[in-house]
């Protein structure tokens, strides 16, 4: 079973079939909704400030959701994937946003609905990404415009396959 921690009188809080692999680790002021997935080595560490995340959210293997202690939080909206080995720190990710593989968004930055920022990509403190746009490099820049339907359909699928992943473990 996941380690599931309260600190500083905050208890994790989660919707109905949510599947939290058992080295995950959720301490805190974290609250999520339907249907998400927690993946394996992942830490969501809502002790200094809060993390919300919305339904079919799919956090996935050896990522970090943190914050700065009373300035920044992570607010990650419906459907939105987090790719592996993430390091999202007190940044907000619109519904329908991909964050790939090996990124890392810093405080403050919003990654707008259905964005992508590609995998490895280091996106800066207060970096404001527009919806339906890829992102990518170091630090990251804005690369393309990303069909809205496309990214849609893109991240459903995602979201549909991480909810099979999790039922295999159930």
């Amino acid at each position: 079973m996941a380690l599931i921690l309260s600190v500083r009188g905050f208890t994790p809080k989660w919707g109905e079939r949510c599947f939290f692999a058992e080295n995950a680790t959720i301490i805190g002021n974290v609250t999520m909704g339907d249907d998400c997935s927690i993946w394996f080595n992942t830490v969501l560490r809502g002790d200094v400030n809060s993390i919300r995340i919305g339904n079919r959210v799919n956090v996935q293997d050896g990522t970090v959701l943190h914050t700065l202690y009373e300035k920044s939080v992570v607010d990650i909206g419906d459907e939105a994937t987090i790719g592996h080995n993430v390091t999202l720190h007190g940044a907000s990710v619109g519904r329908l946003a991909l964050i790939g593989m090996g990124a890392t968004v810093l405080d403050h930055a919003v990654i707008g609905e259905g964005a992508i920022v590609a995998a490895g990509a280091l996106v800066l403190a207060n970096t404001v990404i527009e919806p339906y746009t890829l992102w990518g490099g170091v630090p990251a820049r804005y690369i393309k415009q990303v069909d809205p339907k496309q990214s849609k359909e893109l991240n459903q699928k995602i979201a549909n396959g991480y909810q099979m992943y999790a039922d295999w473990y159930k």
